[in-house]
């Protein structure tokens, strides 16, 4: 799978990051820790977002922030020290405050993890949800699934 995608082309709606696995993501037994899947996931959503120019993808102009709302993760295999993994993320579906991100990890062609992750755009002081800015929702809109 080619890393990364041109934003500007919505005939390519998959984004991807490659990582690899260090034993800092691992336990004793050299097998990748469950919640690392989710860092895993967080730095190809941020790269994802900073394909489109936004270079501090968390905190938006205007003092509104993207924040996790939920996340639905289902774990198929492990990875291991020392693999070569690919994160996927793509857009399943876009509301006016949130978008849900569909996303995967790969080892070469065996899917390791699948999770799909709701992010909410609210105001940094009192975290009630706002719109998404326009400009971006104008963006991901052409890449949305459904």
């Amino acid at each position: 799978m080619p890393e990364g995608f041109d934003p500007s082309t919505s005939t390519q709606p998959e984004f991807s990051i490659t990582v690899r696995v260090y034993i800092e993501d691992t336990d004793a037994g050299g097998i990748v820790y469950y919640v690392n899947y989710l860092k895993f996931m967080e730095r190809s959503r941020t790269e994802f977002l900073r394909s489109f120019g936004y270079d501090k993808p968390a905190v938006l102009d205007d003092g509104l922030l993207l924040v996790v709302h939920s996340a639905e993760v289902n774990y198929r295999r492990a990875a291991r020290l020392d693999d070569k993994l690919t994160i996927t993320t793509s857009i399943a579906s876009l509301a006016r405050t949130s978008v849900r991100f569909k996303q995967n990890v790969w080892r070469g062609n065996e899917l390791l993890c699948q999770g799909l992750i709701r992010v909410a755009c609210v105001t940094g002081d009192t975290l009630k949800p706002r719109p998404i800015p326009a400009d971006i929702h104008s963006k991901l809109s052409t890449l949305t699934e459904s």
